[in-house]
């Protein structure tokens, strides 16, 4: 798939709450196909302490409007720069990155995720939704105080969710809720690494397909720093273009 590097005008910037923000972007062109699982590079400006583009994943997307969702946790001075961004301001992204998530057969798969590792869920809902499949989404937050407006994911599915502290939800890891045991034709996950270990091995104990997007530091996004390297059964390969998204039966943790 075709690459392409180009400034984005910021049409909105939605603080969420106190750690994530959402920045709706829009292109001047018509956007290229954008696949569930994919991800942008970020080039970020005014910040001498920043010298490497952030990887983002893409939380939502409009054709119509020509406009790109990102879904982003401010955590050091790339993403407290970019969260300073305002309507009318430019940011260059190169993108669409990645090898996506892969549809498979079956109707009722579960959709696991933890942190950021939410934004790409909602574009994986609607690819699901849109091939007749059922999508569950079952998300982890450490306390009620971190949970957004999920009504995206509920008008394609069900949403449920944990919390670390028991004060909304069920009380405990994803790997606690109930509906992880449920009959499903396959799982897909993102978020902390070891939320997806635990993820995948209740696919492996249960034979389910299952696929992972790894959140691995992507330097460059295009295969030549060699930074996001991760092992296989196939050997070394790189998060950002063999992946983010791999068969967690082909991951070597």
């Amino acid at each position: 798939m075709k690459k392409r590097t180009e400034d984005l005008t910021v049409r909105a910037n939605h603080r969420l709450h106190d750690e994530y923000f959402e920045l709706v972007l829009r292109s001047p062109a018509p956007l290229p196909p954008i696949l569930p699982g994919q991800f942008a590079e970020l080039k970020v400006n005014g910040s001498e302490k920043t010298f490497l583009r952030r990887p983002i994943s893409f939380f939502d997307v409009h054709e119509s409007t020509r406009e790109v969702h990102l879904l982003i946790q401010e955590v050091g001075a790339g993403t407290r720069q970019l969260a300073r961004l305002a309507p009318g301001d430019t940011l260059n992204m190169i993108y669409p990155l990645g090898h996506p998530f892969t549809l498979t057969g079956g109707q009722l798969f579960l959709l696991v995720a933890g942190g950021v590792g939410i934004a790409p869920m909602l574009l994986l809902g609607r690819a699901l939704r849109a091939a007749g499949k059922e999508p569950v989404f079952l998300f982890g937050f450490r306390s009620a105080a971190q949970i957004f407006d999920l009504s995206r994911f509920e008008s394609l599915g069900e949403v449920l969710f944990t919390t670390e502290d028991g004060s909304r939800g069920h009380r405990g890891l994803v790997t606690d809720h109930p509906a992880i045991e449920a009959a499903y034709d396959g799982i897909y996950t993102c978020g902390p690494e070891p939320m997806m270990k635990a993820v995948a091995a209740v696919a492996a104990r249960r034979d389910i397909f299952c696929e992972a997007s790894l959140e691995t530091l992507m330097a460059c996004g295009i295969g030549a720093c060699l930074c996001c390297a991760q092992q296989t059964i196939h050997g070394m390969q790189r998060a950002c273009v063999e992946g983010p998204v791999f068969n967690t039966k082909e991951l070597i943790w």
